[in-house]
């Protein structure tokens, strides 16, 4: 049994779920009917590398991959699958950036006014590209600030306890920034975290977060939770949750829904409008590829954006636009009815001009043909995986597609450490997680099915003399 203890806040939490992946990796959680449709698309994968070049050749998305710098060491391009992590960047952003700068250059601050891409208006063209991507209406998004930055917003106004219901539920495990986050918020309430922040983790004998636990904990603490705020995709584990039926639940139970889509944005299908989520927030650097500490966003379900009166942090330009300029004048903040009204500072456009290249990609070809690659090519890895790894791995990450994005956690008994140094000095790029996780994700956007195949040969040597 594996024993995985990760740290959250100020102490320690022992993952035991962790020991569960470990000790029933090769059982199944899921319906049958996902089984074996994961069966019969292995059944076509071959370890063969001629499998791997033709998948290539006959790519639809394949001149994606020519759309963005790939990294190289020692002028050979590397085996990039950290998109998780950080994307890569498109060809286009130093074009676009460069035009923002000469504009800055030339007019100053009549740039906000510009003929093209105004200033001014400038994060209104964000808004019906990443709708799409998310499921929402134009006016539910705004590209905002960054994630924990986000979260906190939104939390002053859909964290607001009153008599008994007050406390918080996540799940585990749970990105640390998330719990730090959360745990302020119940402080500046004048209340207790180790009271009212709630851990729900996997049944016992399970592997994963399902919307029973989370019935489960909300029945437990029946009246007193005011807000469940989970991963859409876990960070270490992979697994994407059951969104709609959470949502139900929540909701049910009179509680207020939101989420990290951290690492869903840009990964996996979302459709937050239809499933009736409160609100959302993410970051843009890992699969949206726009760079180091870009911009993020959120989403506000329109029920809460027609709420003028829901309680927010203001600044001018959440403000009616109409108004922002007679901030001498007006002395009350009117919020715009959209996601907008959540914006507090003039939007960052040097931090939000990578975005637009990437976006633009999305839009080119539909989240519906990147998720058709994406699970072909993380289906292909998992192949290769199970035939070619040593019993020394095991992937934690659920085996059905509809579980997961484009990310495969591996769990490695053994010399974790040393063996993601090897692929770092055989140039591939993955993540390690402390004390012995491997994530790999291979992106549609811009990784091969011949670089999946070489990752495998590269891991099979390894195991071969170690």
């Amino acid at each position: 049994m594996w024993k995985l203890k990760y740290r959250i806040g100020s102490y320690l939490y022992c993952l035991c779920s962790f020991g569960l992946i470990a000790q029933h990796a090769n059982e199944s959680i899921l319906p049958s009917s996902g089984v074996q449709e994961t069966t019969q698309q292995q059944a076509e994968y071959s370890v063969e590398e001629e499998y791997a070049l033709k998948q290539d050749e006959h790519d639809p998305l394949s001149n994606m991959r020519e759309k963005f710098h790939i990294p190289t060491r020692s002028g050979e391009q590397l085996i990039y699958l950290n998109g998780n992590s950080l994307g890569l960047q498109p060809y286009e952003v130093a074009a676009d950036m460069k035009q923002e700068l000469d504009d800055w250059a030339s007019l100053g601050v009549e740039g906000h006014f510009k003929e093209n891409d105004p200033w001014y208006t400038f994060h209104e063209q964000f808004s019906p590209l990443v709708a799409k991507i998310v499921g929402a209406n134009p006016g539910e998004v705004v590209c905002m600030n960054t994630l924990t930055v986000n979260l906190h917003l939104m939390m002053v106004s859909f964290y607001q306890p009153k008599g008994k219901r007050s406390k918080i539920i996540m799940e585990a495990p749970v990105f640390s920034s998330d719990t730090y986050a959360i745990k302020s918020q119940i402080q500046l309430h004048g209340l207790d975290p180790k009271t009212h922040l709630i851990i729900v983790e996997p049944a016992k004998g399970e592997k994963y977060i399902t919307a029973h636990d989370i019935d489960k904990a909300l029945k437990t603490h029946k009246g007193e939770v005011a807000l469940v705020l989970l991963s859409s995709v876990n960070f270490l584990t992979g697994q994407a949750i059951d969104v709609p039926a959470i949502s139900e639940v929540v909701h049910q139970h009179g509680a207020k829904l939101g989420l990290d889509l951290a690492h869903a944005i840009g990964n996996i299908p979302l459709k937050l409008h239809e499933w009736n989520v409160d609100f959302a927030a993410w970051c843009s650097y890992k699969y949206l590829n726009a760079g180091p500490g870009a911009v993020g966003g959120v989403f506000v379900h329109e029920k809460h954006t027609q709420n003028v009166n829901l309680k927010r942090l203001a600044g001018w330009w959440g403000n009616d636009p109409k108004l922002r300029f007679r901030m001498h004048l007006e002395k009350d903040f009117i919020p715009i009815t959209t996601a907008d009204g959540w914006q507090i500072s003039n939007p960052p456009i040097f931090s939000m001009v990578p975005l637009k290249a990437s976006l633009k990609l999305y839009d080119s070809i539909g989240m519906k043909a990147y998720r058709e690659k994406s699970v072909k090519m993380t289906g292909y890895l998992e192949f290769l995986l199970d035939k070619m790894a040593s019993k020394n791995i095991e992937i934690v990450t659920p085996r059905d597609p509809k579980h997961r994005g484009c990310q495969l956690s591996l769990l490695v008994h053994k010399n974790a450490k040393e063996f993601h140094e090897f692929l770092s000095k055989n140039g591939v790029i993955c993540d390690f997680r402390q004390p012995n996780v491997i994530r790999v994700a291979p992106v549609p956007f811009y990784n091969s099915y011949h670089e999946i195949w070489r990752f495998a040969q590269i891991m099979k040597r390894y195991f071969e003399f170690y």
